[in-house]
């Protein structure tokens, strides 16, 4: 099969098997046939006689042969023992201690078996609401949110996918102003995609200049009102600051609900294409488009015979991946099995059109998705009517709105995902979206760079005698071929990039798709860094109007990190790198790093007071400054695993040269309950009480900088011996004052024991 060099390093860092030391312990081949073979035996569910050697040897050659690719977790866990195949799910978020929390963990089991999530926060009361059980007020969706957000920072999924979040909050909550600027600061809440979910009465209240009502999501009573376009205004903004958050059309979302009986959707998946009911998961893939096109009388055209082919195929292939998933809930396994939905979309769109010779940002290109889509979406169909005959309907089919027709084995066929690593396996361009970039830098995996070339552009100026390395360094700097003059006009009119396309076209297109698909459209639309507030806001009105689901913007360099950059867009952003001094070209290769722990430190010891008892704030330092900070608990106990988070991270900032002013901007204040309940406390929180210490700390050095005493030798060669320790009275690691405690002698600073 022909792999590229770009797509082997992806498959090799995240797809294929390892063995215990990190070694790649199967080939590309392999994995396809482990992949192939796993889904094909779910024949035998339904015939006991079936040939799944040759339906296997099938699903191999669509996948080697790179027409149809799978979601991720697929192609990483069919045929091995974790087994979870599902991308996305959606998990309900109930107003209770105890429902919240069961969705955070059921939330950890999914990312830990390689799926995403999504979340409704739209019931949980407001912040300060009334808690009758406790007395206390509630904190609000916001608050829960950076819950979620820390759960998912723990969990590793699977050592390849790092969990990823929506969350959801319909306008009309009391808390969405709130919600909008949740993630302002571009460090918050880092783990999740946020969306707001309007309805329609709210964009008629947009268009009329009127107010629109707050309803209380437990009474369902109107407890205020806001100007619509105020908040219009606010969420447009907010988007264009940073791409958050997006807009979800909910009464859309449930238009097209094929079990209304089973409630309302709420939320979709992390990327914004998959409405699910709670509980349900989507298995997810994509046909490459570009390998749908054969060439006649000199030209590309589609073959929609192959189209119609491979579509019943991938089908097949998406029907049985719902019965070899192992899911990780049992309410997962069963709600999806109710409604069997799979999401089949399209990869390599842009890509198909170059080669067609067909412009992006025209009509005649909105046209052709419109009937590409629509063809996808009817064999799509057509290929589940035929396996209903054999399997039977979804088990919902009854009360569905299907329910008299032909029968379907499953409730939806349709959804149009982002492709990301997918695209760069098959070689072709993303989803629907239109080439980024004809030639970029890739930054994906923790910091790795790929540099690529599209090859559709790279053909034409070769067979045009165009191509040199010398073109290709003008392209990439500029990031579009639009003004360079070497470049024929007829090359330059159909090799448009993202920031080529007018906002009308990107949305134009992403409406095409739309209209033929049975879930949703995964769509950004890119604007260049000097975008206007105003040509957000025109994006979306322009998604309301033409019929969209959703969407999401984003305006190159207003967050850090993005995957894909081209230009000098690192280079305008900053100087220079803020750890070794270099030019940002050489900032992706930087990495902040903390300095050593010292081998002696001073330092004192605070008892505050705090709502739970005594919190014990130990801050050390050295002639460089405060180096570490540690917390212990009384025997009241306290909230000791969150104040020692705290504290390390704080060490962990301090000794990387954060300046401690933005420290305890980000700790002072911040209020706590248990704390606030208490009449003449100091501090307000175990974080509040962790800065009062800090400041008074660095107080202190500041007044004895000429008096701090020389740095005590450690003896060597022999006349020092760690087990000193066990009998020192101070602990060797924080140098705080040690106890004997259980027959051991433990430090509670730090938590330092020589029985571990």
């Amino acid at each position: 099969m022909q792999i590229g060099q770009n797509a082997m390093t992806v498959l090799e860092r995240r797809y294929l098997m390892k063995d215990e030391d990190g070694n790649n312990i199967e080939t590309v081949e392999q994995l396809f046939a482990r992949v192939a073979q796993a889904i094909a035996a779910a024949d035998l569910h339904y015939d006991a006689k079936a040939d799944v050697a040759a339906l296997a040897d099938e699903f191999y050659d669509m996948m080697t042969a790179l027409d149809f690719l799978p979601n991720s977790p697929t192609l990483m866990n069919a045929g091995r023992e974790l087994g979870q195949l599902s991308a996305c799910f959606v998990l309900p978020v109930g107003d209770s201690m105890e429902e919240i929390f069961e969705a955070v963990k059921q939330a950890a089991l999914i990312h830990k078996s390689g799926g995403g999530t999504g979340f409704s926060f739209s019931r949980l009361r407001p912040s300060g609401a009334t808690v009758k059980t406790t007395g206390g007020v509630a904190s609000g969706p916001v608050s829960f949110m950076r819950v979620f957000n820390m759960a998912t920072e723990a969990v590793k999924q699977g050592g390849t996918r790092r969990g990823a979040n929506m969350g959801i909050l319909r306008i009309d909550h009391p808390d969405i102003l709130k919600f909008i600027d949740c993630k302002k600061d571009n460090a918050d809440i880092t783990n999740f995609n946020i969306s707001v979910g309007i309805t329609e009465e709210f964009m008629q209240a947009v268009q009329e200049g009127s107010a629109y009502k707050l309803i209380d999501p437990r009474s369902k009573d109107a407890v205020g009102e806001l100007d619509a376009r105020e908040v219009f205004s606010k969420i447009v903004e907010s988007a264009w600051h940073n791409g958050e958050p997006g807009i979800i059309f909910l009464d859309r979302l449930n238009r097209d609900n094929v079990v209304p009986a089973q409630g309302e959707i709420e939320s979709t998946n992390p990327c914004g294409e998959q409405p699910l009911l709670p509980y349900e998961s989507c298995n997810l893939g994509s046909i490459n488009l570009i390998n749908m096109l054969s060439r006649e009388d000199g030209g590309y055209v589609f073959d929609f015979d192959k189209i119609a082919h491979t579509v019943a195929r991938a089908v097949h292939f998406l029907d049985n991946v719902i019965d070899v998933n192992k899911y990780p809930l049992e309410k997962i396994d069963f709600t999806t099995k109710q409604t069997r939905k799979i999401g089949l979309g399209v990869m390599g769109w842009a890509d198909a059109l170059a080669l067609l010779g067909v412009p992006y940002n025209s009509e005649e290109a909105v046209a052709l998705a419109g009937k590409v889509m629509k063809f996808i979406t009817e064999c799509g169909r057509e290929a589940s009517v035929q396996l209903a005959k054999t399997r039977g309907t979804f088990p919902l089919f009854a009360e569905s709105i299907f329910a008299g027709g032909e029968p379907l084995r499953n409730a939806t066929i349709t959804t149009i995902a982002p492709t990301g690593t997918l695209s760069i396996i098959a070689g072709c361009s993303s989803g629907v979206e239109p080439v980024f970039a004809y030639v970029f830098v890739r930054n994906i995996m923790d910091g790795t760079e790929l540099l690529e070339v599209n090859p559709i552009l790279r053909r034409v100026l070769e067979e045009r005698g165009l191509y040199s390395d010398a073109l290709l360094r003008k392209i990439a700097k500029a990031g579009t071929l639009a003004h360079i003059d070497e470049i024929p006009e007829d090359i330059r009119r159909v090799f448009v990039c993202s920031h080529d396309v007018s906002p009308l076209y990107h949305v134009k297109m992403q409406a095409a798709f739309q209209k033929y698909t049975d879930n949703a459209v995964s769509k950004t639309v890119n604007f260049k860094n000097d975008a206007r507030v105003e040509d957000v806001e025109e994006v979306y009105m322009l998604a309301y109007e033409l019929g969209c689901k959703g969407v999401t913007i984003y305006r190159d360099g207003s967050r850090d990190g993005q995957v894909l950059n081209i230009g000098d867009v690192r280079k305008a952003e900053a100087a220079s790198c803020p750890t070794c001094a270099a030019d940002m070209e050489a900032f992706g290769a930087c990495q902040i790093k903390p300095r050593p722990r010292p081998e002696v430190t001073y330092g004192i010891t605070e008892r505050m007071k705090i709502g739970c008892g005594n919190l014990y704030v130990t801050v050390n330092y050295d002639e460089n400054g405060i180096c570490e900070v540690f917390t212990s608990t009384g025997k009241a106990g306290g909230c000791a695993s969150q104040s020692e988070a705290t504290a390390r991270l704080a060490s962990i900032a301090l000794r990387s040269g954060i300046s401690m002013d933005e420290i305890l901007e980000q700790l002072r204040g911040i209020r706590c309950p248990s704390t606030i309940r208490h009449a003449g406390l100091k501090c307000t929180s175990c974080p509040d009480a962790i800065a009062r210490v800090i400041k008074k700390t660095a107080d202190l050095i500041e007044s004895q900088k000429t008096k701090l005493p020389p740095a005590p030798v450690v003896p060597t060669g022999g006349e020092y011996e760690p087990a000193a320790a066990l009998h020192a009275k101070h602990c060797p690691e924080c140098g705080a004052k040690m106890e004997h405690e259980g027959g051991c002698v433990i430090c509670r600073s730090c938590g330092y024991s020589k029985c571990n």
